[in-house]
């Protein structure tokens, strides 16, 4: 299979040198040439089959012709060894929670895969990398903690210094090692930004760059698989289902899109977002406008004024969207209408949804899962029709990630788990930079 750029510039590429790459060489990203199809009769083959086993067989569609089907079985057996629970909430409702990983995030299942696959070929191959990631929050700590030890492989993670919960922060500047943790004094959008100017520039071309952002098509690919699992768990008889997906950087929900059009049966996916509401604007009027700066929420993940995987969604449907948000060729904006629902939550609904599925349900969220089961109530009264439908809605990160809102909202402490426990004793290894690429770039010159 070979992936070409969303740009349209850059030559067609392996799986391989996709991964190791991140982001082609005219700034696009990397997105598979035709999109295989489920094979016949999978949803009920899968449906007591293991996180892994299901992982290696959809994983096994794309890189048939780069990894054998042993290899690829033993990288997800050691990279999904943790529990995926589904919660019943209610009727055919459920959570999907994607926090039970070694960071508490659903990045887990992205960043495990794509660490292993990017060690073995570069063992074979006997090169490095210098891996430069963006996070807005759970992406920083489950990159660092899957790349950490890593052998031939640094890591350098930027976030914006005020806007990512203590304990997110400390999951990433508490490593040491080969991950360098980076406080940029701005936005998430800045450190977006200086990743892939970084990439794109000639004066580091020295430098064995790749990125594990979702830019990388090596993250997005794992992404597909926890909706296949959760539909092959729940669903009867090939029935149609609704997902309702907090977004950001919208890397997460192009799984699920993809996953759709290989076949999986999903009726329309919720595209939750907090204030940073570009997309569901964009789909309303046909008219795309980045939020500059983007507007600080407290599903602090999701505050993304311009998502770099808005590209691929506009690619798939047919359009030209550049890196800077430039649509040069109009996608079918009626099929994404057909397709997506999005909506925008505010932070005081984002609240009142954590209080009230809690009082009614027991069903704890933290900020993120909260947008995307608001998310959800928006469509169900826009659709009251699909009521009765099987549903689900993704939970993202523990709560115990944002004891604060937890605490303030329904007065109680949540339980740390174990991924989490001792972490905010633990002594913290952390750079400063201004929100200037010339800073950034002064600091790569010193590696």
């Amino acid at each position: 299979m070979q992936y070409s750029s969303t740009n349209r510039q850059a030559n067609h590429t392996s799986f391989r040198e996709a991964l190791l790459k991140g982001q082609a060489p005219d700034r696009g990203l990397y997105f598979p040439e035709g999109l295989p199809s489920f094979p016949e009769g999978c949803w009920q083959k899968w449906k007591g089959a293991s996180y892994a086993e299901i992982a290696a067989e959809v994983l096994g569609l794309f890189l048939e012709d780069e990894v054998a089907p042993d290899v690829l079985r033993a990288i997800c057996e050691d990279a999904y060894n943790f529990p995926v629970p589904i919660e019943h909430v209610e009727e055919k409702q459920y959570i999907l929670r994607l926090d039970q990983g070694p960071t508490a995030s659903f990045k887990d299942f992205a960043a495990r895969a794509m660490a292993r696959l990017m060690s073995r070929f570069i063992k074979e191959e006997q090169r490095k990398l210098l891996i430069l990631t963006a996070t807005s929050g759970d992406t920083g700590s489950a990159i660092a903690h899957a790349f950490y030890g890593v052998e031939g492989i640094e890591v350098v993670v930027l976030f914006p210094r005020d806007e990512v919960s203590n304990r997110q922060r400390k999951q990433m500047t508490t490593l040491g090692g080969n991950i360098t943790a980076i406080a940029i004094d701005g936005k998430f959008d800045d450190c977006q930004a200086f990743v892939k100017q970084a990439f794109a520039d000639d004066s580091l071309s020295h430098l064995p760059l790749s990125s594990a952002n979702s830019i990388n098509i090596g993250r997005l690919l794992p992404q597909m698989v926890y909706y296949i699992y959760t539909y092959c768990q729940l669903a009867q008889d090939g029935e149609e289902c609704v997902i309702s997906v907090p977004c950001g950087n919208f890397g997460n929900v192009m799984g699920g899109i993809i996953a759709k059009w290989m076949g999986l049966p999903v009726k329309r996916f919720v595209i939750a977002v907090n204030e940073n509401d570009e997309v569901p604007r964009f789909l309303q009027d046909g008219e795309y406008h980045k939020i500059e700066p983007s507007r600080n929420c407290i599903s602090n993940a999701m505050n993304v004024g311009h998502p770099s995987n808005l590209a691929r969604l506009v690619h798939l449907y047919g359009g030209f969207m550049d890196e800077k948000g430039a649509i040069h060729e109009e996608p079918d904006l009626q099929k994404l209408r057909d397709d997506l629902f999005a909506v925008s939550v505010t932070d005081a609904e984002t609240r009142e949804t954590i209080k009230e599925a809690y009082q009614s349900h027991k069903l704890l969220l933290e900020p993120h899962g909260a947008v995307g089961w608001a998310g959800l109530k928006s469509f169900w009264q826009a659709h009251p029709e699909t009521r009765s439908m099987l549903t689900f809605s993704v939970e993202t990160a523990h709560p115990a990630k944002f004891p604060e809102e937890i605490r303030t909202l329904l007065q109680f402490e949540p339980e740390i788990p174990a991924a989490l426990e001792g972490l905010d004793e633990k002594e913290e290894f952390l750079q400063e930079l201004d929100a200037t690429y010339e800073a950034f770039h002064a600091f790569l010159k010193r590696f």
